[in-house]
């Protein structure tokens, strides 16, 4: 058997996590000398409201390696393989616990740790994709095979409602994050070889904003893989997600359009607002 694990940053909602078959190990939110388990302890809405009163961005930190043993050892004591996904090792210490996790238990020939270089639902497309393979009785070898050659073709973007969690954490400066809130700025953000960038600017409303961003992807969705597309947020209003999904369904092309709203660790660094669609891209 392989058991397909992942950290809490796959962004996948419970009634995914089930029917994949998948287990989190949560990533730490410190507020202030308080710290809490994402998804477990804490919501993002807890998350903005401490950040609005403080004025700061909360941290963020790996699990701990006692942590990822405990999460392990059942798997390890029954023998199974486990395939398990970090959150890009560019953007967090977790891929290195977890590898250091496996040496400890002296299992690094049945712990395959995957470096998924995405974050969010970029690291659950991944995710479901070996969870699929493992339910098919695949090997752990054959699963991170798998893995390796979607990986790179895994498209995350998102677009920032507001730039005031960006600057906070100084992901934006303040001169930046003043102007773009005058001038209504929302910046396109894209993960690229593991490392975020901005990649382009949208003005005006959010509801139109995010309209626009989804449509300078068409092209590149109608040649996506068919299987899966997310749209993932951090508390958009109803609206605007609806929207998108009728633009998605409009395509008449996904099997599926699966929606999820980000965990505490994107939530904290992106604020609230901003929504991405998440695919993988065809050969």
């Amino acid at each position: 058997m392989v058991k397909i694990i992942s950290d809490s940053t796959c962004d996948l909602s419970q009634e995914l996590l089930e029917k994949y078959d998948v287990e989190i190990v949560p990533l730490h939110i410190l507020l202030g000398d308080q710290e809490y388990e994402d998804g477990r302890s804490i919501t993002p809405d807890e998350i903005y409201a401490w950040s609005d009163a403080n004025g700061v961005t909360p941290k963020t930190s790996a699990a701990g390696i006692d942590q990822m043993i405990e999460a392990y050892r059942p798997y390890v004591d029954n023998g199974d393989e486990i395939v398990i996904f970090s959150i890009s090792s560019d953007m967090s210490t977790t891929y290195n616990v977890m590898r250091m996790a496996a040496a400890e238990l002296e299992a690094e020939d049945k712990i395959f740790v995957v470096d998924s270089a995405n974050l969010s639902t970029g690291v659950g497309l991944q995710v479901i994709e070996a969870a699929i393979m493992a339910k098919e009785g695949k090997s752990a070898e054959e699963i991170v095979a798998h893995i390796q050659d979607i990986s790179p073709r895994v498209r995350a973007s998102f677009v920032v409602d507001t730039l005031t969690y960006l600057h906070r954490g100084g992901r934006c400066s303040g001169v930046a994050a003043l102007a773009g809130g005058m001038l209504k700025l929302h910046p396109k953000i894209v993960v690229e070889n593991g490392k975020m960038k901005p990649e382009e600017k949208f003005r005006g409303k959010m509801s139109k904003v995010v309209m626009d961003y989804v449509k300078t992807m068409e092209e590149d969705l109608k040649k996506a893989e068919k299987s899966r597309v997310f749209i993932t947020h951090s508390g958009s209003e109803p609206e605007i997600i609806g929207a998108v999904r009728e633009y998605l369904e409009g395509l008449n092309y996904f099997d599926e359009i699966l929606e999820t709203r980000a965990g505490c660790v994107v939530s904290s660094h992106c604020g609230p607002g901003t929504l991405g669609v998440l695919y993988i891209a065809g050969k």
